[in-house]
């Protein structure tokens, strides 16, 4: 048996998973830990990281090392993605890394992101065709699944901190500030020249905006506010998820913060982090949602396991 722990350092949280490992290939979730970060906080348009979100970064790796460490048998997959992608002082950080924590971080690429998220997302809901989408800190990707099989794949540099801090869509916002961020969002998007083939087929969200967006949606919808029902394969339709987005485009930070399943953390980013879904929803006509909770951590995991039979 051995302790498969995956790091997977974003660019709004750095998390944690663990299952323990059996010789046969079954495996058990035991630990799941999450620290927001904000690595990429103020990296601005010239991809610096800077030295506080950087020591904020080491310190939560810091504290994974003391939990997989008690553990017989670890091994520790640490992956970074758009923040240190996209860093100009990459090796600087990395390095301090190394140093402070011991650990050697690989930094995949856009495309290899998407691909863990389509096994992350394929390997535990029944999906067929769809458009997998997950929008990170400063990245998005996008894949198209056609009769289960992955057959396009692309990764933008645009997420919840980076629109939000290029638009100032953090605070109270302005028409001429959203017009602005939509417009922006709109042209990444119309350059995906696959992105039509998947008019009107499902649309399947995670990542750290989107998961928010079904935290909230499922307080809303719920019957018994005790009894939540779990993201991972929850539907919710297309017109519920626009009302939740006028009504939050009118609130100022300190308003969104209060909104039930909205973590404080993410108040100043999720108008800029539902901007790309909201946009492919309207382009692609989706008359709802499949939000999972299941991406990036647990591809890794899969990937690891198809290597290994």
């Amino acid at each position: 048996m051995i302790n498969f722990v995956v790091i997977d350092l974003g660019s709004n949280s750095v998390r944690m998973r663990i299952n323990e490992l059996m010789e046969n290939g079954s495996f058990l979730l035991t630990h799941q830990v999450k620290e927001y970060v904000r690595l990429s906080e103020n990296m601005g348009p010239d991809k610096v990281l800077q030295k506080e979100p950087m020591e904020r970064t080491i310190k939560a790796l810091q504290e994974f090392k003391e939990i997989y460490d008690q553990l017989p048998n670890p091994q520790v997959h640490a992956i970074a993605t758009a923040a240190v992608r996209q860093a100009k002082n990459q090796k600087h950080f990395l390095k301090r890394v190394k140093e402070a924590v011991d650990l050697e971080f690989d930094v995949i690429s856009g495309d290899q992101e998407a691909y863990l998220d389509y096994l992350g997302v394929t390997r535990t809901l029944p999906v067929n065709d769809c458009i997998i989408m997950d929008t990170g800190g400063a990245s998005t990707e996008l894949v198209y699944v056609e009769g289960g099989k992955m057959k396009d794949r692309i990764s933008i540099p645009l997420g919840s901190v980076l629109i939000s801090q290029r638009f100032g869509l953090d605070d109270e916002i302005s028409a001429v500030s959203l017009f602005k961020a939509m417009t922006f969002v709109e042209q990444a998007l119309a350059k995906i020249d696959w992105l039509q083939e998947a008019h009107g087929k499902q649309l399947i969200g995670l990542g750290g905006s989107n998961r928010t967006l079904a935290k909230i949606m499922r307080r809303q919808l719920a019957l018994d506010p005790d009894d939540l029902p779990d993201i991972h394969g929850m539907h919710v339709p297309s017109a519920h998820v626009y009302e939740l987005m006028e009504s939050v485009i009118q609130m100022n930070r300190t308003q969104r913060e209060k909104t039930p399943g909205l973590a404080k953390v993410r108040a100043d980013v999720i108008v800029g982090g539902w901007m790309p879904i909201i946009l492919v929803m309207r382009m692609l006509d989706i008359q709802e949602v499949v939000f999972s909770n299941h991406g990036l951590r647990e591809g890794v995991l899969y990937d690891y396991l198809d290597h290994q039979a």
